[in-house]
């Protein structure tokens, strides 16, 4: 790619650590999940299992397996977990997760109450046997966490042994991190990463008008999660300025 254009920017190289790619996989069948990664297995990192869809989709070990092979890290929504939460049943979801060949799992607390000192002790853990991946917020719109708690939860979870902390903005891009209308808290974003390094951060980011922004405000290796299957590629050009929308950014300007 060099060869043929100068001034793209330099992505990290796979397995990354920052600049990750996320798809949200809300029930793709083998053949389609076949067909994803003829084109995209160069440009995605993890998968995410949306919500609870893999305790209902078929074949789903076969399905996850064949991410991994691919070189893709794979676990189920945060929402999955939470089900079997609040029903106490946390050892049968570790068991779970080890039958349909997941390593990585995420811990949420989005749908459930849940005091914050347990979601810890949960994630410490889980962390034992699993990589985790946290989420912090609510999907309920209507419940508003101050930036001080943001940040403090994030902290506090990657100390707990979160590989990386999710900022929530669920697969419509309307809460959390950005508001109903879709647009960014920017004096939000701005306090967590004052904080916290970026590259430790998975932003949810469903919409291009926030992949936009945070590829603009982070740099081309920023992570971004909640990607519809069919937008991975069209995100990956976004990273690079080959979309008018981000054409302009990594030109030397003289």
């Amino acid at each position: 790619m060099k060869e043929i254009l100068q001034q793209l920017p330099q992505r990290s190289e796979k397995p990354r650590e920052k600049g990750l790619t996320m798809m949200m996989d809300k029930g793709l069948s083998i053949r389609q999940a076949e067909n994803f990664l003829e084109c995209n297995y160069q440009h995605t990192d993890i998968i995410k299992l949306g919500f609870g869809t893999s305790l209902i989709t078929p074949n789903i070990s076969d399905k996850i397996k064949l991410y991994q092979e691919n070189g893709m890290e794979v676990y189920a929504g945060g929402t999955l977990f939470e089900a079997f939460a609040i029903r106490n049943q946390l050892d049968d979801y570790k068991n779970y997760l080890h039958r349909i060949g997941l390593e990585m799992i995420e811990i949420s607390d989005g749908s459930i109450d849940m005091e914050h000192e347990m979601k810890c002790s949960v994630i410490q853990n889980f962390s034992k046997d699993f990589k985790v991946i946290s989420e912090v917020g609510n999907k309920d719109a209507s419940i508003q966490i101050s930036s001080k708690n943001w940040v403090k939860w994030m902290q506090n979870e990657l100390s707990a042994g979160s590989w990386k902390v999710i900022a929530e903005c669920r697969e419509g891009g309307n809460v959390g991190i950005c508001n109903d209308d879709g647009g960014i808290k920017v004096e939000l974003i701005d306090e967590i990463t004052s904080k916290i390094p970026a590259n430790k951060i998975l932003w949810e980011s469903p919409q291009k008008g926030q992949q936009i922004f945070f590829i603009e405000k982070f740099g081309a290796n920023v992570n971004l999660g909640n990607i519809a299957h069919d937008d991975v590629i069209p995100l990956e050009c976004l990273r690079l300025g080959l979309r008018g929308d981000t054409f302009h950014n990594f030109l030397n300007k003289k």
